[in-house]
């Protein structure tokens, strides 16, 4: 249940987390991950574009790259995750001067959650190694994937926030970057108090508290979810009541870095990382 506007500055984390596996699709296009239990199943859209434009000219072309690059390598998530894949393929492509390649590679790496930040900054140093009129040229596609001007949202929030960064946390907690404070660890209420700071696309896993859960979104944007229900996106401001036994996640946007107070007593429960089709699927 969301209260928005509230600006209550109590909350905490309580984030002892057990990986799962991460999921993994085939080349038939779907293999199962599990971890005590829990089975994610990835299935990322199908790229068609090889038979779409090359279909009738080079029939066994389109086939290697739609079934076998992006339907075979592009899939071994559990290797490498779709982000670092598009991470990758942009650096390749800028080096190498395909700049034909390049828009609908940056694309694919927005939706797969590279921030237009971390695109800037590959670039830039991209540029002493691969010289600097393949910068320019890569700039130019990428102020039309991803727009020209920075909104607030997209500013980096690990040092701007009223309650310092923290800690990493333990990387096997979370996909992608996330940071944790302690504010108040010991008090009368025995409720500690922590702040967390996720970076662009980074978020927790599934998991469920025996006690409950109190959100204070305190800058940024990001998402939070339930077991069987809708996501529901998170602005500065918005408090979220969360019962017990909820399985549940939260985590940042894709081009927006998400900060939140959490207070909750008793023990967590962990599950399954949520999906990256999961994720790319909410309208951002």
């Amino acid at each position: 249940m969301f209260k928005s506007k509230s600006k209550a500055l109590f909350a905490a984390i309580a984030v002892t987390v057990l990986i799962s596996a991460v999921s993994v699709a085939n080349a038939a296009g779907a293999a199962n991950a599990q971890n005590k239990g829990a089975t994610v199943i990835a299935d990322n859209k199908k790229v068609t574009a090889g038979r779409d434009q090359l279909g009738s000219l080079a029939p066994k072309f389109a086939e290697l790259n739609d079934d076998v690059l992006f339907g075979q390598v592009w899939s071994r998530e559990a290797e490498l995750s779709p982000r670092d894949r598009s991470l990758v393929t942009i650096v390749s492509l800028i080096a190498s001067g395909n700049f034909p390649q390049l828009k609908f590679h940056l694309q694919k790496g927005k939706d797969n959650g590279l921030s237009k930040q971390e695109i800037v900054e590959v670039i830039t140093q991209q540029a002493f190694y691969s010289g600097w009129p393949k910068a320019w040229s890569a700039f130019s596609i990428v102020k039309e994937v991803y727009g020209e001007n920075d909104t607030a949202k997209h500013i980096n929030l690990a040092n701007s926030t009223i309650f310092p960064l923290g800690e990493p946390v333990n990387p096997k907690w979370f996909k992608g970057r996330a940071w944790l404070h302690g504010i108040s660890t010991q008090n009368p209420f025995n409720t500690p108090i922590f702040n967390v700071t996720f970076e662009p696309a980074a978020r927790n896993h599934w998991h469920s508290h025996d006690v409950g859960q109190i959100l204070l979104v305190t800058g940024g944007e990001g998402w939070y979810q339930e077991r069987g229900k809708t996501a529901q996106k998170l602005k500065e401001g918005d408090v979220v009541n969360i019962a017990a036994n909820t399985q549940h996640w939260h985590g940042a946007t894709k081009d927006s870095w998400f900060v939140h107070l959490a207070i909750n007593q008793g023990e967590s429960k962990w599950f399954e990382p949520v999906s990256d089709k999961d994720y790319n699927s909410l309208d951002q």
